[in-house]
C-alpha cells in the first residue's frame, strides 16, 4: 500500500510539474529553453541517413519516426530494414507518415512494415471524411530514440534526399540533439501519435527519469518550436518575428520556398531600416518550378527594400535554417511562406549558444561565397522581359491561391 501511495504521489508530482512548464511555455507562444543538451548540425544526404540508421540500431527501448514524405525506394527500404531489426531486439517502433506527402507508399510495403511489428499509421487531419482531408498536413520531420537522442530538420525519407549514384543529395539540414530537448521531442511524438486526446495523461517519456551526462562546456540551450493552427501554436513564426524585432546587426535566412507573407515582409523591412543586414539564400533551381518563378516575382520588392538575395547554384536547396547575431539559430521543417505559417504542422529546434551559432553562420557565409550567385537589381533587370514577368506574376498569384486551398486534399487510405 505504501509503495502504491508513493507511486501515485510521484505521478502527481510529475504531472503537476509538466503542467506548470507547459503553461509557462505556451503563454503568448513564448518558447522555453532546456539547458542540458549536446547539439550538432547535420547535413542532408549520406551524413543524415547514416546517423539515422545508427541511432535506430543503437536504440534500446523505443523509436519514433514522423515524416512528411516516406517513399518505399532504396532509401526508404534501408531505413525500414533498420526499424525491422530494432523490433527484433524488442524495441517498440512507431512510424507516422503524412497521408498526402507519403502517397507513394505501396500497400505491400505498408503490410511488410506492420507484419514486421512496426506500429505504422498515416497522420490524420483535424477534419476528415471517408474520401478527403480537410485540415493540416504533418510537415515536420522528427526522429527520437529512447527519449535521449533526437533529429529534427527538413529531410524526408526518400532517395532524392540522399546521396545516390545518379544524383547528388539536395542541400538540407537537421539538428542532432542529445539531452532534455530529445525528451521534449519524445513527448510531442507520443501526443501526435495518439492524436492529442484530452484524457491522455502522462506520456512514457514524462514518467521516465533520465540523467544526461553532458559536460558543461558542451551544453547548449535548446527550444522545441511548433506551428499548429489547430492548437494555437505559432511559435516558429513568432520566433522569426521576435528575432527580426530585436536583431542588432545581421540575420541570414536559408529557405527552400521563400514567399513570406505580409506580416513577415513588414518585419523584414523594419529590421533593414534599423540597420540590420538581412541575407536570404534561396534555391537557384527548384523541384517546384512555379514556386521558383513566384519567388522571382517577389525579388524586385525585396531588392528595393535593401534585402540581400543569393541563389544557391550546385543543386536543389531544400533546407530551412536561420541565424541571428551569432546568438540564435533555428532549423527544421518551417518555410517562410503561408503554408508553413497557417496550414501545416511544423517543427523546428532553436539553439542559443554563441559558439555554435557562429559556426553555423560561418558555414552559411561559405555557402554564399562559393556556391551562390548574388541577385542584384542589375541582375534582376537583365533577366526580365514581358513574357518572363507575366510568368512570374501569374506564378506568384497562383501560388498564393494554392496556399489558401492547400489544407484540402484527397484522403490516403492505410
Amino acid at each position: 500500500m505504501e509503495n502504491e501511495s508513493y507511486s501515485n504521489y510521484r505521478k502527481n508530482r510529475i504531472k503537476n510539474s509538466v503542467a506548470i512548464i507547459r503553461q509557462m511555455s505556451t503563454k503568448k507562444n513564448t518558447p522555453y529553453y532546456t539547458p542540458i543538451n549536446r547539439v550538432k548540425l547535420i547535413h542532408g544526404g549520406k551524413e543524415y541517413f547514416d546517423l539515422l540508421v545508427q541511432l535506430i540500431n543503437e536504440a534500446k527501448e523505443n523509436v519514433h519516426l514522423h515524416t512528411y514524405i516516406y517513399d518505399d525506394d532504396e532509401t526508404g527500404r534501408k531505413v525500414a530494414d533498420a526499424l525491422k531489426n530494432a523490433v527484433k531486439r524488442n524495441v517498440k517502433v512507431y512510424l507516422l507518415a503524412d497521408g498526402f506527402g507519403s502517397q507513394g507508399m505501396s500497400r505491400r510495403f505498408i503490410a511488410e512494415l506492420r507484419d514486421a511489428g512496426i506500429q505504422f499509421r498515416f497522420f490524420q487531419p483535424f477534419f476528415k471524411s471517408k474520401y478527403f482531408y480537410l485540415g493540416r498536413r504533418m510537415h515536420h520531420k522528427v526522429f527520437v530514440a529512447d527519449a535521449k537522442y533526437g533529429l529534427v530538420g527538413g529531410i524526408n525519407v526518400a532517395d532524392r534526399y540522399n546521396d545516390m549514384p545518379d544524383q547528388p543529395e539536395w542541400l538540407d539540414f537537421a539538428l542532432y540533439a542529445e539531452g532534455e530537448a530529445a525528451k521534449d521531442l519524445c513527448v510531442l511524438c507520443w501526443k501526435t501519435w495518439k492524436g492529442f486526446p484530452l484524457n491522455m495523461g502522462i506520456t512514457p517519456c514524462e514518467e521516465k527519469i533520465i540523467h544526461f551526462d553532458i559536460p558543461p562546456e558542451e551544453q547548449c540551450d535548446v527550444s522545441m518550436l511548433r506551428n499548429d493552427w489547430v492548437r494555437r501554436k505559432n511559435e516558429i513564426s513568432g520566433a522569426y518575428i521576435s528575432k527580426l524585432l530585436h536583431a542588432k546587426s545581421q540575420m541570414t535566412i536559408l529557405c527552400s520556398y521563400f514567399l513570406p507573407g505580409k506580416i513577415l515582409r513588414r518585419h523584414l523591412v523594419r529590421a533593414v531600416i534599423r540597420g540590420v543586414r538581412i541575407k536570404v539564400i534561396a534555391t537557384g533551381s527548384s523541384d517546384i518550378p512555379m514556386a521558383k518563378q513566384a519567388e522571382r516575382w517577389l525579388y524586385d520588392w525585396l531588392l528595393r527594400r535593401g534585402i540581400e538575395l543569393y541563389e544557391y547554384q550546385p543543386k536543389i536547396l531544400h533546407g530551412k535554417l536561420a541565424v541571428c547575431d551569432d546568438e540564435w539559430m533555428t532549423v527544421g521543417s518551417y518555410n517562410l511562406n503561408n503554408i508553413s505559417a497557417y496550414a501545416s504542422l511544423e517543427l523546428n529546434l532553436a539553439v542559443q549558444n554563441p559558439a555554435f551559432v557562429k559556426q553555423v553562420r560561418e558555414m552559411l557565409d561559405e555557402i554564399i561565397l562559393h556556391d551562390c550567385v548574388r541577385i542584384t537589381p542589375e541582375h534582376q533587370v537583365s533577366t526580365k522581359n514581358i513574357f518572363k514577368q507575366f510568368v512570374r506574376w501569374f506564378s506568384y498569384h497562383f501560388i498564393r491561391a494554392v496556399f489558401h486551398l492547400f489544407t484540402f486534399y484527397y484522403k490516403r487510405h492505410a
